[in-house]
């Protein structure tokens, strides 16, 4: 558990953190938000000693975080920026085995770490281990980024903007990965970002500040439903009447657009190559006439691909395809059980219109039901 007991900071005559006192409890994701300015990054900070407050105590399962050497305190804390700060001159390895070496891990010890952190974000170690970060995309460099501070297995990891630099579809990606990783590896994690959306998708808790100070510290539900003031309902977007009537949804309200189509011509070592660039897994394939004629994973290309071949030869139905006009509640039950992670949303003439996710299904059930919300 990590505990502030009337943490103050100031620069200056400005005061920065006003007698903070509240706890984040272990394996507890929380997120800081608030308007340029009111403090969340110290505060992040503070916790790791990057900046040390002026009063008041922070402490870390019950000791004292003063009562311990800085660096020592550091190591023990991953931590991962906007900026990722990679080592332009060291391999991904490398990158990701700082930590472990300087806790004097062994060779054998470390190479596990990282062939394992490597897997857990889909970077097999075989293709991306020996790459330097010049040779990766922006997405995997954050990921390597987020791999590097949970190398040495830190309890509490702290992020600041981690991933405000990256497009939507990255950035989605990376946001669903985090989340995955924190539960399946039980980890603290205090993260700070300027966009209400990620907040309420990444957060058990949310704390809301504002000029130092915290102004709501409460789950996404409870906040959505009960914001403390005018300024967290505006973060919100919520609507002015809570009350009003429900809009019907349909599929292609809740569908994301922009996908990755290819048509079944395309040989298998370029659809390849597109989905890593695309930072996806799988692909959707088009007749001539550009309908629809099915989904082709990587595993299914890895498995039974082969230079030269049309993609069109690997098509699968395991991804069920559906009318954009069909209710969102009958999406919502097919997608829950089906064995597919999303749904092909088909225009009238069978073209491809989008596809339904579980997360973009729960941002417009979200918007609906709450109002847009703003970054």
């Amino acid at each position: 558990m990590i505990t502030f007991k009337n943490v103050s900071k100031s620069y200056g005559s400005k005061k920065i953190l006003k007698d903070l006192t509240f706890s984040i409890r272990a394996g507890e994701f929380v997120v800081l938000i608030g308007p340029s300015g009111c403090g969340k990054t110290t505060t992040l900070k503070t916790i790791n000693r990057l900046i040390e407050p002026d009063s008041g105590e922070i402490s870390i399962d019950g000791m004292n975080i003063r009562s311990r050497n800085p660096v020592e305190l550091r190591r023990s804390i991953g931590y991962v920026i906007q900026q990722i700060g990679l080592f332009p001159n060291m391999t991904v390895e490398q990158n990701i085995a700082v930590v472990p070496k300087l806790l004097k891990t062994s060779k054998e010890q470390w190479k596990q770490i990282v062939q394992e952190m490597l897997e857990l974000v889909g970077m097999p170690y075989e293709e991306n281990a020996h790459k330097y970060p010049s040779e990766l995309s922006g997405g995997q460099q954050q990921r390597i980024g987020v791999l590097r501070a949970l190398a040495a297995s830190p309890p509490i990891v702290l992020m600041d903007e981690p991933f405000g630099a990256l497009d939507p579809i990255t950035r989605d990606s990376l946001q669903d990965e985090v989340k995955k990783l924190q539960k399946r590896l039980k980890k603290t994690i205090g993260f700070v970002t300027h966009d209400m959306e990620e907040a309420l998708r990444l957060a058990d808790t949310i704390v809301f500040m504002n000029e130092g100070e915290i102004v709501q510290m409460a789950s996404p539900e409870e906040m959505l439903r009960n914001p403390a003031s005018d300024l967290i309902r505006d973060f919100m977007g919520r609507h002015t009447n809570p009350h009003s009537e429900q809009p019907e949804l349909f599929a292609e309200d809740l569908m994301r657009t922009r996908v990755l189509k290819v048509p079944y011509s395309l040989h298998t070592l370029e659809c390849v190559d597109r989905m890593n660039r695309r930072e996806v897994n799988s692909v959707i394939v088009l007749n001539e006439d550009d309908t629809f004629m099915g989904t082709v994973t990587l595993d299914t290309v890895r498995e039974r691909g082969k230079a030269g071949r049309e993609i069109g030869e690997l098509v699968g139905n395991d991804v069920p395809a559906i009318d954009r006009r069909m209710p969102a509640q009958e999406a919502f039950d097919l997608l829950l059980s089906s064995t597919a992670n999303y749904l092909v949303v088909l225009n009238t003439d069978q073209t491809v219109a989008g596809i339904v996710t579980k997360t973009s299904m729960a941002k417009a059930m979200g918007e609906a039901l709450w109002g847009a919300v703003l970054s």
